[in-house]
């Protein structure tokens, strides 16, 4: 076996992992105890990063070898990588040509690596003379660049992770770290155990895991963050909890932002958010008072119409009270994405330039060209992701080059998106996914290497750089990211500047050292810049570790707080307050769209599931697409958990099940951003595919950030009548599910609603070798479909042989199929269809997905009915993966437990060993610990009655 550190690809916490293989297949992760990220803890979606990575399923999705469509629409088809280059630089030199450098766009990846996003941002400024180059950490970070940019004069986060272990106050806003950020959270519940003093306040509209460990909970308003944090700096200033020395000595701008906070009363702020003025009070005393306040905020402030300000008026405050720039204290962005920050150190952005260099400044622009080796770059910005979308919709982008992103799942108001994905002449996707929808539109697809292959660096949230080490070789025909833009670029400069010395001289024969050469050239870009990393090697890297920035040519360790002298890279060295008024979400509930929808993340999936969605038991925790609503606004419209819903927005509708969820705000709706349409579908009534939960979202973006508001939309919500039901479900071999459920996606447009996932039987993951894989598929319609369509169902889920049981009556539309197999002396049930009549599907989903015995049930399979023939007994839905332990059996096990909440969780976690591996599942161990209450199961006798 041989062992390989590298880091997890996931979020921005940027865990080390170390990676297990044998030849060509990753065997095993752990986290790397050395790293300081994460000192060996991962999350769920760490854990099981081996199963994700070259498995029998998840190898089913890769894209192997280059292909192209001669027309849209049809089967792709393979050539060699000469050809697939040629045929890209010929098809992006004649769109140069003859409609000018931008009508051709780039839209990469937050989940590149810096060496990736650099020689594609070098392709895009530097050779095609165009900044048409975006990432999908528009969505993502950019709010956060333009509010650091603003308020500090640089885009550094100011804090580290060390700092939760400092902190005498958490102020945790827009953010669901304990889903979002796990292993971050297990950081935060650590120093909270270490020092109890610490307050926690926890802003969201949602109450959520994060939530459940706050001291102050405030429920804001979607959209109201500015008034809040603009009413906590009025009271500050009434109450005198500012720091007017430090004002003085570090700041510009404060006399504006005074004129301003004036009329955030108490009781405005009150109104506007939601809150009452008692708990305003107790967070503006609490954030003022600390002796270290830190604030970790993410996609709440972010993904908005006001997402700089936002940033901005957060930063004020701890300006106001000398919060920064000290142990425990300062304004922590947390990154979505593993490299979001690596992208935007090379000016991976339309706006941006290397080493964080303004475009529109000339001498910068001056400077990179000289890097470069090129006349000069273009100075005018460039399409951002939304305008580069629907710069291509309109016909002005011709060609666009899409990167290990997918843009047709991940993108806001997804009508448009297709629109310019179909409109587009020429389209590349370079992507290791084959499943990523974006692929059904391109016209060139080239394979990617994706994690465990790559070589590299990327830079986690607190500014740390780490090494990305191949533990096994590529599949196929994959090649590394930046190699095929470095073999492109060959190619195009033969067209654009023929003769001319390459601007490219990587060698992409010998990855590391084509990396380690490209990484060099950054490195050079940075001297002298805030993010200065010339003291920096890849030998470093290698002997001491991962290393935070700035690390300057003399130093001997990176820094691992900013401004701790009071001094901020802007002109006069003083941080500047921002004024920012609060402005309502860009679309306002009214009468027709009551409803604010808020999309968000599960805590065992990641973005569009193109890796995590091949593992059935990642599905455990929740394991189907729906709409969380509050139970009083669904008993006011008649609707129960399960019921099927159209929900619409001025952009597009999707049908979805309806889920009661007490967590929610009234007339506040939840829907993780996870669920695309290849997961679920189904046809509209003009006969159009339904695109997932981005066909409601907005494109309408902050003005100066220019990341889109996906985390607010005006929707209404209709009951579905559509009384024939479909629930389909079976086991497959490995080797087979993907090609079934890829078959089974395609069929549900057929259906008005559809949703096909994967499950699992969550094997303990200390016991390798038993992990099964199934495939559910679920769909409703107004009437019966033809048998045929059922039959090839039953077909995909290899249920046509001797050993499948069958009823069916055409009378009534409805057909049902049973599955059954001996194993050893059991016989178990391995697949069901049930068409036009599902109410069984309660006892024999259990019966199947637990793998009970079923030899004494027959023909009794077949009955129609809720009511099971005899009693079956659910284990329950899995609360924790590594273990597959679930609610009911965490529920049986504290009724023995006893003592203080913390006594009851150590009891409950000796028994079950629930949340003592990855630990992700740990807050709501905590919530069913509280709720369940240290008197809920005391003997009769021993009751306060």
């Amino acid at each position: 076996m041989q062992e390989t550190k590298s880091t997890c690809p996931y979020c921005g916490v940027g865990c080390g992992v170390i990676i297990e293989s044998e030849g060509p297949q990753i065997t095993g992760v752990r986290g790397d105890p050395a790293h300081p990220a994460n000192f060996g803890r991962l999350c769920t979606k760490g854990s099981t990063l081996h199963l994700t990575a070259t498995g029998p399923v998840t190898m089913q999705t890769r894209l192997l070898h280059p292909l192209h469509r001669t027309q849209r629409g049809g089967a792709p088809a393979p050539l060699a990588w000469d050809t697939a280059l040629t045929l890209a630089a010929d098809k992006f030199a004649a769109t140069i040509s003859q409609h000018g450098p931008d009508s051709v766009g780039f839209y990469v990846s937050g989940q590149l690596l810096t060496e990736d996003y650099y020689v594609f941002n070098k392709l895009a400024k530097g050779l095609i003379g165009t900044n048409n180059i975006d990432t999908n950490s528009r969505l993502c970070m950019s709010s956060a660049v333009a509010g650091y940019k603003q308020t500090l004069g640089a885009d550094a986060p100011p804090a580290c992770y060390d700092d939760v272990n400092h902190a005498q106050c958490l102020f945790i806003v827009g953010s669901n770290a304990a889903w979002a950020h796990p292993v971050l959270f297990r950081r935060i519940e650590d120093a909270r155990a270490a020092n109890p003093g610490m307050k926690v306040i926890v802003a969201d509209p949602r109450r959520t895991d994060t939530a459940g460990m706050a001291d102050l909970f405030l429920p804001i308003q979607p959209g109201s963050d500015v008034m809040l944090f603009n009413g906590m700096l009025h009271l500050m200033l009434w109450e005198g909890w500012v720091d007017a020395a430090y004002i003085a000595a570090h700041t510009t701008g404060f006399d504006e932002l005074k004129a301003l906070v004036r009329d955030c009363t108490p009781e405005r702020v009150a109104q506007v958010c939601g809150i009452p003025v008692a708990d305003l009070t107790t967070a503006a005393k609490w954030f003022a008072t600390s002796t270290a306040t830190l604030s970790l905020y993410c996609q709440g402030l972010n993904q908005s119409s006001s997402g700089t300000a936002k940033n901005a008026a957060l930063i004020n405050l701890h300006l106001a009270t000398a919060q920064i720039g000290k142990p425990g204290a300062g304004p922590f962005s947390l990154t979505g994405q593993p490299n979001a920050m690596g992208g935007r150190e090379v000016g991976g952005l339309a706006n941006l330039l290397s080493a964080h260099r303004d475009m529109t400044n000339p001498q910068h622009r001056a400077e990179v060209a000289a890097l470069w080796g090129v006349a000069d770059v273009p100075s005018q910005p460039g399409k951002t992701a939304v305008e580069m979308f629907q710069a291509a919709a309109d016909g002005e982008i011709k060609a666009l080059w899409i990167a290990c992103t997918n843009p047709a799942q991940s993108m806001p108001d997804q009508a448009t998106v297709r629109r310019a994905l179909q409109r587009a002449e020429f389209v590349v996707v370079q992507e290791a996914f084959a499943t990523a929808e974006t692929c059904a539109y391109a016209d060139l697809l080239l394979p990617a290497t994706t994690w465990g292959e790559k070589t590299g660096t990327v830079t986690n949230s607190e500014r740390r750089i780490s090494r990305v080490r191949t533990a096994v070789s590529a599949p196929g025909e994959a090649r590394h990211d930046w190699a095929i833009a470095v073999q492109f670029a060959h190619q195009l400069e033969a067209r654009l500047r023929p003769g001319a010395p390459t601007l490219f001289p990587y060698t992409t024969h010998a990855a590391d050292a084509g990396a380690e050469t490209i990484w060099n050239e950054h490195r050079e870009t940075t001297r002298g810049r805030d993010l200065d990393i010339t003291g920096l090697s890849w030998d470093l890297l290698e002997s001491a570790g991962p290393q935070q920035w700035p690390f300057l040519a003399d130093a001997t360790t990176g820094k691992a707080r900013l401004y701790q002298d009071g001094i901020f890279p802007t002109a006069d060295g003083r941080a500047r307050f921002a004024a920012h008024a609060w402005q309502p979400t860009a679309e306002q509930r009214e009468s027709r769209y009551p409803f604010s929808l808020t999309t968000g993340r599960l805590r065992d999936q990641w973005h569009g599931m193109t890796r995590t969605g091949t593992l059935g038991r990642l599905f455990g925790h929740v394991a189907e697409p729906s709409v969380q609503m509050h139970p009083q606004d669904m008993d006011r419209r008649g609707l129960k958990t399960g019921d099927l819903v159209h929900l619409s927005s001025k952009r597009g509708s999707i049908v979805v099940p309806v889920q009661a969820d007490a967590t929610m705000g009234l007339s506040q709706l939840f829907m993780a951003m996870h669920w695309g349409s290849q997961y679920l579908s189904g046809i509209s009534s003009t006969g159009e595919r339904l695109a997932g939960v981005n066909a409601l979202t907005t494109s309408a973006f902050c003005p100066t950030s220019k990341q889109p508001e996906l985390k607010h939309a005006a929707v209404k919500l209709i009951k579905a009548e559509m009384p024939w039901t479909l629930l389909a479900m079976a086991w497959l071999p490995a080797n087979k599910a993907m090609a079934a459920r890829e078959a089974l996606s395609a069929l549900m447009a057929q259906f008005p609603f559809a949703s096909c996932v994967p499950f699992g039987n969550n094997t303990p993951l200390d016991e390798p070798g038993r992990e099964r894989t199934g495939v559910l598929l679920r769909a409703a319609a107004h009437e019966a479909p033809p048998d045929a369509l059922i039959k090839q169902i039953e077909a995909l889920l290899d249920m046509t042989g001797a050993d499948t049981l069958r009823y069916a009556d055409s009378k009534r539309g409805q057909r049902r199929a049973a599955r059954l197999v001996r194993n050893g002396e059991n016989t178990t049930l391995e697949g069901i269809v049930l068409a036009g009549d599902t109410s069984a599907e309660g006892w024999l989903k259990t019966l199947l997905q637990e793998e009970l015995p079923a030899q004494t049930y027959g023909r009794l399979l077949l009955v129609p009915g809720a009511k099971a023939p005899m009693a079956v007994q659910s284990r329950g839905k899995p609360v924790c993966t590594c273990f597959n332990v679930t609610d009911a059996a965490i529920t049986t096990a504290l009724a023995q437990c006893h003592g203080t909440d913390d006594d009851r969780l150590a009891q409950l976690q000796g028994q079950l060993r629930c949340g003592t591996n990855c630990g992700s599942c740990v807050p709501e161990l905590k919530r069913m610990v509280r709720s369940a209450g240290p008197l809920a199961f005391k003997p009769l006798a021993q009751a306060v009655i």
